[in-house]
Order: structure tokens, then C-alpha cells, then sequence
């Protein structure tokens, strides 16, 4: 099939030979490209106050806001050209307390939008709003390289003063009479840590119900009565349900399921409906606030769980074989598909599903992964594989829909997505081993994932690539920089760092913290910035590489693809550098990610077919 368009393309730079199109490959026989490209994501509910209507993101080449009618499942338009948006940060729409307006961020502000329909109007710079009553919100502001929060109003937009304090203020809920405002508070001299802390509206008075040194808790929620507030803390080593009350009543813990429990909402005063995410599949449960946890809706990955008045859920939910849909779950268990956008090419295709592997890393650490295996495998004709690391690197892959993996699936590839030391989902002690040693005991788990391939009759281990985006993008750079067996045949970085000192430097804010919270501030840790930089080590690399990056991208500056690909050059490596000038930190548009795609599976048809 031809290459789409180039308009999408800004640098388009080779060292050495480009791969050329192979002349004796074929489309796979089921999936399409393009049709992964135009399945829409719909994502971030909010139920409107009568429970009728929800308000949404549908990410679709733009990631515009959509109002849900609940008793037809038809979606109507609310917002137009809102630039797409990466769905792992984006912040949900909200609507207000008498149904009149829906606020939500975009563009570094806070806008409304009528529910009935009409023009958004800009509010103000801000972010995160919440309503805290039918006319004013709650949002946070950047000041002093804090997050702090402020109360704006809806017809006089000059934010004012909430709370401030050297760190960081996060997730925001309001008690139900409106006159305290919870909220997570991440201390600058303690980046694990981060507490809950509630606010007197009317004083401004703050006080903290939790904290512990190197702990983070998260997801505050208020009852119905305003007495107690749930979160999640990772105080046992998993995220379990906590409560605490807003007299002064220590936090009690109210789960012990080894397990990441998110997205609280409570039913009743006695009752929650959550996620529960381990080893990467998040089922949609009901709690008790004595402790009982009860299965409502079993994995792949549910998210956004709102009551609805019958006692029924809706929530979102995708699987390794399901696109991204809307659901109601009723009380049984049973599941009613609201809203499935997904094209009807993908709907009907084959999906593979993958087996749940554990192999052991250089140290006896056991790393799991989900293995893809093609209809076409055999020990008789063993097939090429891509070892595929996560981003993140806080973050996991997990039972979600993955349409690009189905393509290579089918086009005859097996593909392993990793669950490398440092993701979640596998407790807190996992989730922190790779601190303090970016790409280095990590990058040795995508080793030993070549070498557990090796033992399987049905890959041929000299056709093993790696690709990965963001972190994995690193994770990919490191395995054929710092791996003296050579073990990868080729090795594909999306819009990751090679330099992690310089990163640290051009990157966001949101990404400079992250990189000190596990690896410290670099004027205290720079041995081990250096360790963790392939750059300074990039003469071990052997094999062909192909680069993309984002030019838009602020979370990892386009400069560390521009680093990268000055020092191959003066090496003389091989390599194929692309950058599109739409894109921020993700291929988000579907111009630029068909174009991705279509020239990474030229890549990987050349030099492992």
C-alpha cells in the first residue's frame, strides 16, 4: 500500500541506506492501519446532576467534548477543535452543580461550555477545575514552581488564593455542603510522598488528615454525609482503600486485597464502587466500608465509575480484544455496551489475545509480560518478535486495547509488551526498584526478555527488535547501546530521552519532577544521571535504528532526538530520523501516526523479515 502523504513529515534523515519497500510483502490479511488510526477512545466521564446525560472526551483527531444522552446512547458534539490530547494526562470535563455548564481545561485555561450547546468561553490560566458550587471552581495555578489552588469564579474570572505551600497540589473533591475542599499535597523535600489535606473554604484554614514520610496516598473522596473522607494509600505496599475522618479520626484501612484500588466513588454511606488494578487488569468492584470486596465487572481495564440513580454503573472499559467503549454495569453484573465507536473493520477482525508470561531477569527478578503469539508460529517456521517496554516508566501495559500490536500480530510478528522493574500494578517494592538506576537494571529485563524468546522453538532470536515510545523509547536506545552480546536485530525510539541530564534541563515541569522523584535532583545524583545516559556510550550500538519524535513535544524536548541522531552521525551508525511538526509527546493526529506506522513496518519488514 502507498505511504501516505508526506505533509505530516518535517525531517525525514537517513544514515546509510533507508530501508527500501520490500517487494514480496503483503498487507496482513485482517487489519488495517488506517482503521487503527480512526478508532475513537472515548474516555473521562461525568455525570450530569439528574443522572440522564454524561459529559466526555472522545479522542478522534481531536480530543473534543461530547454529551452522552444515557437512555439512547447517542453522542452529540459539545466542543469543536480541541487539540488532541494524550488520554494518560488529560484532565476530565466537569459538569456544574446545576447542570448549566460544563468546565474543563484546554490550552492552558479554564473554559465553559453551555450543556444545551453554544461557544466556549476562556475563563482564565488555570487547570484541574472542580466545581465548588454552580458558579465558581476550584482550579490549580503554577506560582513560584508550586501547583497551588484557587477559587475562580464563573462570572468575575480573577482567580483567588485557596491554598499555597512549597509543593505540589493535586487531585481536588468538595464536600457535599460545599464548604471544605479536599486535596492530595505532594511536599517539594519528599517527592514519594504525598498526603491528603483538607481546606476550610470560608478561613482557609488547612489541615492534614494523612502523611507518612515516602508514602503516597491519593483519590481522596468525600461521603455522602461529609464525614469521612476514602482514598487510596500505598502504606502496605499497595494502593489499598483507607478512610479517615474529617473530625480528626485516624485513618483506618479498609481493604486487604494486594492489590491498586482507584477511582472511588461512594454509592452510600457504607458503600464504594472503585477499580482494582494487579498485574495489569483492573476489574470494576464494590466495597464495603467493614472491608467486604465484592467482583462487579471482571478485566481487561474499567475506569471512570459513576453511580447512576437505579444503582446501576457507567463506567469506561476496553480489553486486549475489545476497542474502547462506554458500559452500564447493572447491579448482577450484567454489562449493557452504551456507546462502541470502534469501525466496523476493527470490530470484526481477529484479535489476539496474548498469554501472561514471568521470565527471570539478570538477578532472579521475576519480570512478567503479556506474549502475542501469530497464527503462523510454529518450531517448524519460527517468526521475527518485538520486545516492547512500556513509557512511563511509572505505568504498566496492561488488558487494554492495543490496535497497532494486532497489526503486527497479524502481519505475522509476535509481539511482548514487558512489565519491565519499575511498573505498576505489581506493588509498591517493584514499582520502586528501578530508582535511583535509570536504564540499567530495567534495561537488563529487556535483555532477559530476548533471552526467554531465545528458549521459545517458535521465535527465531536473530529476528528480535525492540520499540518502544517515551521511556520505552530510552529503554529501546539502552539495549543496543549498553548490550555487549548484541543481542536485539534492530531497535526503534519514539519520542524518547537519550541523555537524561539534558532532559531534565529541557523537559516540562511535570517531567523534571518525576525524574527526581526516583532519581534524585542531578546535582546530588549525577554519576548516576550519566549511568543512566546511553548517549556518552552510543559507539556500542550495531545494529540500524529508527527515530521519531514530536517537534511540539514538551515533556522530552525534540532535543534529545536531535542529540541522538548528531552523535550517530558522527559515528557513522545507521540510522532513520523522522520528526512531525503537528505532534506534542505522542502521535496523536492520525496523519502522523498512519506515517509512523507504515514506515516503521517498513523498518522492521527490511531488517528482521
Amino acid at each position: 500500500m502507498p505511504e501516505p502523504l508526506n505533509r505530516w513529515v518535517g525531517q525525514d534523515e537517513s544514515g546509510g541506506i533507508q530501508s527500501p519497500e520490500r517487494p514480496d510483502t503483503d498487507a496482513p490479511p485482517h487489519w488495517r492501519i488506517e482503521a487503527v488510526a480512526a478508532t475513537e477512545r472515548p474516555r473521562d466521564l461525568d455525570l450530569s446532576p439528574d443522572g440522564t446525560r454524561a459529559v466526555l472526551v472522545i479522542d478522534r483527531d481531536t480530543s473534543d467534548l461530547w454529551i452522552l444522552d444515557l437512555s439512547t446512547g447517542v453522542p452529540r458534539r459539545l466542543t469543536t477543535g480541541r487539540e488532541p490530547a494524550p488520554f494518560w494526562e488529560d484532565t476530565a470535563p466537569v459538569w456544574s452543580p446545576d447542570g448549566s455548564l460544563v468546565a474543563y481545561a484546554d490550552q492552558g485555561g479554564i473554559w465553559v461550555v453551555p450543556s444545551a450547546g453554544g461557544p466556549p468561553r476562556r475563563l482564565a490560566s488555570a487547570g484541574s477545575p472542580v466545581w465548588l458550587d454552580s458558579t465558581r471552581l476550584v482550579v490549580s495555578v503554577e506560582h513560584e514552581r508550586s501547583t497551588t489552588l484557587a477559587i475562580l469564579s464563573v462570572d468575575d474570572p480573577l482567580p483567588s488564593t485557596l491554598v499555597r505551600g512549597s509543593g505540589d497540589c493535586g487531585e481536588v473533591t468538595v464536600s457535599p455542603d460545599g464548604r471544605h475542599v479536599a486535596f492530595t499535597f505532594s511536599p517539594h523535600d519528599d517527592r514519594n510522598r504525598s498526603e491528603i489535606r483538607v481546606v476550610d473554604v470560608a478561613t482557609t484554614e488547612v489541615r492534614a488528615l494523612t502523611g507518612t514520610a515516602g508514602v503516597h496516598d491519593r483519590g481522596p473522596v468525600w461521603s455522602p454525609d461529609g464525614s469521612t473522607i476514602a482514598f487510596a494509600s500505598e502504606r502496605t505496599g499497595w494502593y489499598e482503600v483507607h478512610v479517615v475522618g474529617l473530625d480528626g479520626t485516624p485513618a483506618h484501612q479498609v481493604t486487604s486485597d494486594a492489590s491498586d484500588f482507584a477511582a472511588l466513588q461512594f454509592l452510600d454511606l457504607e458503600s464504594l464502587v472503585a477499580t482494582r488494578t494487579r498485574a495489569g487488569v483492573a476489574d470494576l468492584v464494590t466495597l464495603r466500608v467493614g472491608g467486604d470486596v465484592a467482583l462487579l465487572a471482571a478485566g481487561g481495564t474499567w475506569a471512570n465509575p459513576r453511580a447512576l440513580p437505579d444503582g446501576s454503573v457507567l463506567a469506561t472499559h476496553e480489553a486486549h480484544d475489545q476497542p474502547p467503549r462506554v458500559c452500564i454495569v447493572a447491579s448482577d453484573g450484567s454489562v449493557r455496551p452504551l456507546l462502541d465507536p470502534a469501525p466496523l473493520s476493527i470490530a470484526v477482525a481477529p484479535h489476539a489475545h496474548p498469554e501472561v508470561v514471568s521470565y527471570p531477569s539478570f538477578d532472579g527478578t521475576a519480570v512478567p509480560g503479556f506474549l502475542f503469539r501469530p497464527t503462523t508460529a510454529s518450531a517448524d517456521a519460527p517468526v521475527a518478535a518485538i520486545v516492547y517496554p512500556h513509557g512511563g516508566p511509572t505505568s504498566y501495559y496492561g488488558d487494554e486495547w492495543d490496535g497497532h500490536a494486532q497489526y503486527f500480530v497479524d502481519k505475522g510478528y509476535a509481539w511482548f509488551a514487558v512489565n519491565f522493574r519499575g511498573s505498576t500494578g505489581y506493588g509498591r517494592t517493584f514499582e520502586r526498584m528501578n530508582h535511583g538506576e535509570w536504564g540499567v537494571s530495567d534495561t537488563k529485563d529487556c535483555l532477559s526478555a530476548h533471552d526467554y524468546l531465545s528458549s521459545l522453538d517458535w521465535i527465531d532470536p536473530r529476528r528480535v527488535a525492540i520499540f518502544g515510545g517515551s521511556y520505552g523509547s530510552y529503554l529501546a536506545l539502552l539495549s543496543v547501546t549498553d548490550d555487549p552480546l548484541h543481542r536485539f536485530a534492530a531497535a526503534v525510539c519514539k519520542y524518547g530521552d537519550c541523555d537524561i541530564l539534558t532532559s531534565w534541563a529541557q523537559g516540562d515541569r511535570d517531567g523534571r519532577q518525576d525524574l527526581e522523584r526516583m532519581m534524585g535532583h542531578p546535582s546530588t545524583a549525577r554519576d548516576e544521571y550519566r549511568a543512566g545516559s546511553p548517549v556518552h556510550r552510543l559507539s556500542g550500538v550495531e545494529v540500524p535504528l529508527l527515530i521519531a519524535h514530536g517537534e511540539r513535544d514538551e515533556r522530552v524536548h525534540p532535543a534529545q532526538s536531535e542529540e541522538l541522531v548528531t552523535v550517530l552521525r558522527r559515528l557513522g551508525k545507521q540510522f532513520e530520523y523522522l520528526t512531525y511538526p503537528t505532534e506534542g509527546h505522542g502521535l496523536l493526529r492520525a496523519g502522523p501516526q498512519i506515517h509512523f506506522y507504515r514506515r516503521l513496518e517498513r523498518f522492521l519488514d527490511w531488517y528482521l523479515l
